[in-house]
């Protein structure tokens, strides 16, 4: 975010995002506006979910701060020949849903990758339509554009493969105990830390176009996280799970080039060079779940997936195969 462009609130997070306590005079000064503005746009951050504490002589402090997403740095944090194959990769305050404005641009080169990130997304999207929450600086809220010479044969797994993308970028973090759960969530401890939504943009003489978007929990804070947890799916983020101050541009640096190291993988091979990896992560293996499907709801028993990305699920009348759907976990 160039900061003369930079709507005032977005300049306030930027200045805070150290995390210290600073007074609003001093804030009105470096950004050459009065201080009602200042309060004015501290009431905004708050709107947008931010946790921002307000002391009489002590000014204001972010609690979950961290270093705001830039999209020169995250390109420094790119290996040489990864940085090459990206073709543009911006980073807005907010946006609709990132995943929707790379579906509005034309496609890019095949071999090629365009990215934006965002600090904030006021319809962040997820899968079937739910909302994706997460407040300015407190996730990584990334989508990736990407033209296949020919499309893969296994198109429909792409987003498996990209969660092993992902899980080989955290690794890096030292963080413990991710797990997968199909077909398109990110857990750790039995709670969503991310998840990914695939759009398919447009599929011409043989080539196709996807964007991928990738959302990870860093910092939500504890009462959005409460609240994320009454609508029955129970959510984490990277400081939860003891990463202190996770570097976001290092972490987004870390997941496109994870995933465009597997983009050409998936094109030539399709899903069988990332299928064992993910069964070492897949957290429904052995257990009872419900399967909820366009033609109704199957309980059984998962017995992970096929090199075709189903999901195998043990019922009383046999083995059966799904491509699509939701799962919940059921006690046996």
């Amino acid at each position: 975010m160039k900061s003369s462009a930079a709507p005032l609130v977005a300049r306030v997070f930027t200045a805070l995002s150290g995390g210290e306590f600073t007074s609003g005079e001093v804030l009105a000064e470096s950004l050459g506006v009065s201080r009602s503005a200042v309060w004015k746009a501290a009431g905004a951050l708050k709107d947008l979910g931010a946790t921002l504490h307000a002391v009489r002589n002590r000014g204001y402090r972010l609690v979950a701060a961290g270093e705001p997403l830039q999209a020169a740095r995250i390109r420094a944090r790119l290996p040489r020949e990864t940085e090459r194959r990206v073709q543009q990769l911006d980073v807005a305050w907010s946006v609709d849903s990132t995943n929707t404005v790379l579906l509005s641009r034309p496609n890019p080169p095949a071999g090629f990758a365009e990215g934006l990130l965002a600090e904030y997304q006021t319809q962040g999207r997820g899968r079937r339509g739910r909302t994706w929450i997460a407040p300015p600086g407190g996730a990584i809220c990334l989508s990736l554009s990407w033209t296949f010479q020919q499309a893969p044969e296994d198109l429909g797994a792409l987003g498996l493969a990209i969660g092993v993308c992902t899980l080989r970028a955290l690794n890096g973090f030292d963080l413990q105990g991710v797990k997968l759960k199909w077909p398109n969530d990110i857990l750790v401890d039995e709670r969503k830390l991310g998840g990914i939504l695939i759009d398919l943009r447009a599929e011409v003489a043989g080539s196709a176009c996807v964007v991928i978007g990738i959302g990870l929990n860093v910092a939500l804070g504890s009462s959005l996280l409460q609240k994320i947890a009454t609508t029955g799916l129970p959510a984490t983020d990277l400081v939860t799970t003891g990463l202190e101050r996770p570097c976001r541009n290092s972490l987004a640096a870390a997941v496109i080039a994870a995933c465009l190291d597997g983009l050409p993988e998936f094109e030539r091979a399709g899903l069988r060079p990332f299928v064992e990896e993910w069964r070492a992560a897949d957290v429904l293996r052995g257990r009872v779940v419900e399967v909820h499907a366009a033609d109704g709801t199957v309980r059984g028993t998962a017995r992970g997936i096929d090199l075709h990305g189903a999901l195998l699920i043990e019922t009383a009348q046999g083995v059966r195969r799904f491509i699509s759907g939701d799962v919940t976990v059921r006690p046996a």
